[in-house]
């Protein structure tokens, strides 16, 4: 039998320390990871959750899908477009109040395709990954003629109380998309 090597065993036992020196990612609390998604969404165009996915992986944040959902809904994240029409998240207006009707009316310009009354459902059509943006803003200006909403990628079905709300609805968003 062959007795092993006292400097392979040297050499391992130092790969395996220099390994476990290595930087490695650690989870950072709220606030200190959304500060760092303020200042990556800033600083660069991110225009997927993955993108941001990515960004906070190679910033050392151990982070999931889940987690950057929420705290893109927590931060208020808007999906907007970067001077050559590419879609990219931005901080909303430092803290300032705004009119719930003006950001719809904005995201609608942005963002809407066609609104089509069906019954008492308005479908309405956006560009991918902006349903739910359009969804939330029409929740939150409190519509008298909107019941609900439901948000999928580039579909958000709006529905109203009757079929004469829905077409005067249908009307006033497609106004509004322009």
């Amino acid at each position: 039998m062959v007795a092993p090597c006292p400097r392979l065993r040297a050499c391992k036992t130092l790969n395996n320390y220099s390994r476990s020196m290595q930087a490695q990612p650690t989870p950072l609390g709220k606030s200190e990871r959304q500060r760092l998604i303020g200042s990556i969404v800033t600083r660069r165009r991110v225009g997927t959750q993955f993108e941001l996915l990515e960004a906070l992986q190679a910033a050392g944040c151990v982070v999931t899908q889940a987690t950057i959902s929420r705290d893109i809904r927590e931060l208020r994240l808007e999906k907007t477009h970067d001077p050559l029409g590419r879609p990219r998240y931005a901080l909303p207006d430092g803290g300032r109040q705004v009119d719930p009707r003006e950001t719809l009316a904005s995201i609608l310009t942005q963002f809407g395709r066609r609104a089509t009354a069906a019954d008492n459902i308005v479908v309405l059509q956006s560009e991918l990954g902006s349903a739910p943006a359009i969804a939330r803003a029409l929740d939150r200006i409190e519509h008298p003629k909107v019941i609900g909403t439901l948000a999928g990628d580039d579909t958000c079905l709006v529905v109203a109380r009757d079929a004469r709300d829905a077409a005067a609805l249908a009307r006033e968003l497609r106004s509004a998309i322009g």
